[in-house]
């Protein structure tokens, strides 16, 4: 019997993955707003996706940092099932070109980007499972797919020595995409990998950081009860040469530039975009919700992480100023643990709460005001490193959906983005990205409001409409990626749907520049998922013109799955010998 396409494909990620997370965003628009129903809905059965924890299926429905493939089992000689894919005709759709943000051919369609597995590159420098890699881009680009995301870590990179930097596998896997014509979106990824449920990719930060973070621990992120979280350089300290004589900022800057001078020949033609990672999964956010070792389970409202040596001298300056210095000792304190819910608390209770005082605006006033700083600084630096460059620069933006619909927010507050049912968050946040001409990347695109669970008020289709509305109003473009891993028509639906922009009778031919799609791996090869993956590219290319061909586009995907039919049954045999 024939082995399935994820097999097929050569087990990109060893064995396929039972679920995979992105990020997540949040913040509300102007007062009384918070309630208004979003416009893109389809109906659909409750969807729940498990993610393997300690051997055990533990339902989940929430965004958090991606999961990186699990490993295990034999990996199969691909030689002969990567050549047939090689050589093998194919049909390409038609391709536009669009340029990220500035489409010229405005409501003519999204590009789709395909984020590539985690540890693409391995510690060793050398591209992971080369041939599968290389199969797999050619069928990608046979979709017309536009290109792949992949991330750059920093840890990786600069792993032994500051200043020291191995491109190594980053320089073929660029010049690999180059060959099969796809364009590349490049994360600067300053955060660790691994430490997540179902993580098995470990790539912590460079061991000269680490070293310092053994040294003094308040480099990192820390709660009100002294739990120390690693995945990322705590802001407080980012002005501060605390990293063998660079200030973090330097560390991101000089990072920055090396990449710029690296591939230089690539920019603006190969490489299209720069994403900045600016916290834990990337994110512009605090680690506010981190599942290693089961701290947070969704839909906990979160912690603060402001109790860092730095963070509390800066909130201790902060309040001074504000003329009530018994505010800089602490964050507040009555604001739960991780897994609470808002009720559960005094600080974000609908009645009375601290988040709706004056003290409590002075305390989220100056708690998100720190990240927007902390953007602020990278994005100027960027800008200035790339610039003239042909690329364009994006920020990811977390989709926090739980207890949206709750008057507090607080897993949005806890995260940093001051949100809640009387303040509109991104707003500030679209603006900051506005002056240095980025786009902003929001994820949980893919997601209903029906689908979650009601009693935790999540509502991800209000929350990007709010999203659509603050970039609109700050006239910065948006971009999308989906939270989980989706291949259903439903998922689909839902992000062709939110992509159009239509929040308005305003949005006219407004659409999301780009759609980065989660993730390569060996699911998206099944024979089913891929058929469904194949219309959805092209639906995405059609862009607002689609439902006039919306027939027409099933005929041409069931006919790309059936001309290829022969070479995936020949691939599955190549494996099995």
């Amino acid at each position: 019997m024939a082995m399935s396409m994820p097999h097929q494909i050569g087990a990109l990620s060893g064995t396929p993955l039972t679920a995979e997370t992105g990020g997540l965003s949040g913040e509300v628009p102007t007062k009384g707003s918070a309630a208004t129903s979003a416009m893109w809905r389809t109906p659909m059965t409750n969807l729940r996706v498990s993610v393997q924890k300690t051997g055990a299926d533990v339902d989940r429905v929430s965004p958090s940092p991606p999961l990186s493939p699990l490993r295990g089992g034999m990996r199969p000689d691909l030689s002969v099932a990567c050549q047939a894919l090689m050589e093998a005709p194919v049909e390409v759709a038609v391709e536009r070109e669009h340029k990220l943000g500035n489409s010229p051919e405005k409501g003519k369609g999204v590009p789709v980007f395909v984020m590539m597995p985690l540890d693409s590159v391995k510690m060793d420098h050398t591209v992971n499972r080369k041939k599968a890699m290389n199969a797999s881009l050619q069928a990608l680009k046979s979709t017309g797919v536009e290109g792949i995301m992949m991330d750059v870590w920093w840890g990786l990179v600069e792993r032994d020595a500051p200043g020291e930097y191995n491109w190594g596998g980053y320089a073929e896997l660029l010049e690999m995409a180059k060959k099969h014509g796809l364009k590349v979106q490049a994360v600067m990824s300053f955060h660790q990998c691994g430490g997540n449920v179902g993580d098995s990719c470990t790539i912590p930060l460079p061991r000269w950081v680490v070293e310092e973070m053994e040294k003094d621990p308040d480099l990192v992120y820390t709660d009100q009860w002294g739990r120390r979280n690693f995945e990322y350089v705590s802001l407080g300290c980012d002005t501060l040469p605390v990293l063998k004589g660079r200030t973090p900022v330097q560390c991101y800057s000089d990072f920055m530039r090396g990449f710029r001078d690296r591939f230089e020949n690539l920019l603006g033609d190969t490489i299209v975009e720069i994403q900045v990672g600016m916290g834990p999964a990337g994110e512009l956010r605090y680690p506010s919700y981190p599942e290693q070792d089961g701290t947070w389970k969704f839909p906990g409202i979160g912690a603060f992480q402001c109790y860092d040596k730095y963070m509390i001298s800066s909130l201790q300056a902060a309040a001074e100023s504000f003329g009530k210095p018994e505010w800089g000792q602490t964050g507040p304190t009555d604001a739960g643990h991780y897994n609470n819910w808002p009720e559960d608390t005094n600080f974000f209770r609908k009645e009375g709460g601290g988040w709706d005082s004056q003290y409590g605006e002075f305390f989220l006033t100056w708690y998100s005001q720190m990240l927007l700083n902390h953007g602020e600084r990278i994005l100027k630096s960027a800008k200035g490193i790339f610039e003239d460059k042909g690329v364009k620069i994006s920020v990811k933006v977390a989709g926090i959906h739980w207890h949206y619909g709750t008057r507090s927010h607080a897993p949005e507050l806890t995260a940093g983005y001051y949100n809640t049912r009387f303040r509109d968050g991104y707003l500030p946040i679209a603006q900051m990205l506005a002056r240095h001409g980025a786009i902003f990347n929001f994820t949980c695109v893919e997601m209903r409001d029906h689908e979650q669970p009601q009693d935790a008020q999540c509502a991800p289709e209000k929350l990007v409409r709010q999203v659509a509305l603050a970039t609109q109003e700050a006239q910065v473009p948006l971009a999308g990626e989906n939270a989980l891993p989706r291949y259903d028509d439903y998922a689909h639906e839902q992000i062709l749907q939110a992509s159009s922009l239509n929040i308005d009778d305003q949005s006219g031919d407004r659409e999301m520049c780009a759609f980065t799609y989660l993730r390569m791996n060996p699911d998206l090869f099944h024979p089913d998922n891929w058929r469904r993956f194949v219309a959805f590219v092209k639906k995405m290319k059609e862009g607002k013109d689609v439902n006039q061909c919306r027939e027409q586009v099933e005929r041409e995907a069931e006919h790309f799955v059936h001309i290829t039919q022969p070479l995936v049954q020949g691939a599955a045999v190549a494996l099995m010998h």
